[in-house]
């Protein structure tokens, strides 16, 4: 588990809104390492260099908020959401949202969590 900065801004409901996005982020290298997309607009990115990344939104005047969350690479199989989520509980920790995903074929998944104070939830979970 380590923490990472995601991006929250809001999307236009426009088609295309989202790929003009992606084409920016891309034409400067900047991968994105997770992204979720929230029907009412509001998209949070986990960008492979959140600096670099929240400078370009901001230059195409993106309204851009930074938090740290934890990432949570993880075996894809029963159960390994739920010890990630178990050990925080444990810990006191609430997980005030959450998205992951995975691919059947392959062996690894992601899980992003927005908790209240990632340093203290990553000293929880023995980081």
């Amino acid at each position: 588990m380590a923490i990472r900065t995601e991006l929250t801004l809001r999307l236009e409901n426009t088609p295309g809104a989202l790929a003009r996005l992606c084409d920016l982020l891309a034409a400067e290298k900047v991968n994105l390492l997770a992204l979720n997309l929230e029907s009412g607009g509001v998209l949070h990115l986990v960008p492979d260099n959140p600096v670099h990344a929240a400078g370009l939104l901001r230059i195409k005047e993106y309204a851009v908020a930074e938090r740290e969350v934890l990432y949570a690479p993880m075996p894809n199989g029963p159960g390994a959401i739920s010890s990630t989520t178990r050990m925080l509980r444990d810990a006191g920790i609430n997980i005030n949202y959450a998205f992951a995903s995975a691919i059947s074929e392959h062996e690894m998944t992601v899980l992003v969590m927005a908790v209240d104070d990632a340093q203290r939830a990553a000293t929880a979970a023995g980081m």
